[in-house]
C-alpha cells in the first residue's frame, strides 16, 4: 500500500511535511525580521542609497570632524573679535567727573570747572578751564594708571577721585 500513512514511507512523509511546515513558518519569520532590519537600516543610513555601516560610521565621522573643525575656527575668530573688543574698550572713557568752582572767589557764581576723563586703566586726562572776569585759560594734563604727570590742583585731584571712586 503506496497510499498508507501508518507505513514507514507514510510516516517519513509527515515528518518531512512536518519538518517543511516549520521550515517554512521560520522562513516567514526571518524575511520578517529582515525587512525590520532593512527599514531601520534605511532610517540610519538615510534614503535610499546602498551604503554599509561602515561606510556610514565613516562619513559621519568625517562630518562631524569638519564640523568640529569648523567650530574652532569660528571660536577663534569670536576670541579674537572679543580680544579686539576688549582693548578698545579698555581704551574707552571708563570714569568721569567734573567738578564747578570759583577759581578767584570773585563770587561769580562757580564758572571755572575741572572735568576728569578717565579709562579703564585710570589712565586719561584732566581738562580744567579757569574764568575770570575778563579771561579764560584751559588746561589740560595727562594722567597715567592714576597718577597725574604734573601736580594737580585741589579741585583737579577731586576730579579724579569722584571720577575713580563714583561718587
Amino acid at each position: 500500500m503506496h497510499g498508507d500513512l501508518t507505513s514507514t514511507a507514510g510516516i517519513v512523509a509527515l515528518a518531512a511535511a512536518g519538518v517543511a511546515l516549520i521550515s517554512l513558518i521560520l522562513v516567514a519569520v526571518a524575511l520578517m525580521r529582515l525587512r525590520r532590519l532593512r527599514a531601520d537600516q534605511r532610517v540610519v543610513l538615510g534614503g535610499k542609497e546602498r551604503r554599509d555601516l561602515v561606510e556610514q560610521g565613516a562619513q559621519l565621522e568625517r562630518h562631524f570632524r569638519d564640523l568640529h573643525t569648523n567650530v574652532e575656527d569660528v571660536a577663534e575668530t569670536l576670541t579674537a573679535r572679543l580680544a579686539a573688543t576688549d582693548n578698545r574698550l579698555d581704551g574707552a572713557i571708563a570714569y568721569r567727573a567734573m567738578v564747578r568752582y570759583d577759581a578767584y572767589n570773585e563770587m561769580s557764581g562757580q564758572q571755572s570747572t575741572s572735568i576728569a576723563l578717565l579709562d579703564a586703566r585710570r589712565s586719561g586726562v584732566v581738562v580744567s578751564s579757569i574764568h575770570h572776569r575778563d579771561q579764560a585759560r584751559v588746561y589740560a594734563k595727562q594722567v597715567i594708571d592714576g597718577k597725574p604727570e604734573l601736580q594737580l590742583s585741589p579741585e583737579e585731584e577731586e576730579a579724579v577721585r569722584i571720577a575713580l571712586t563714583g561718587g
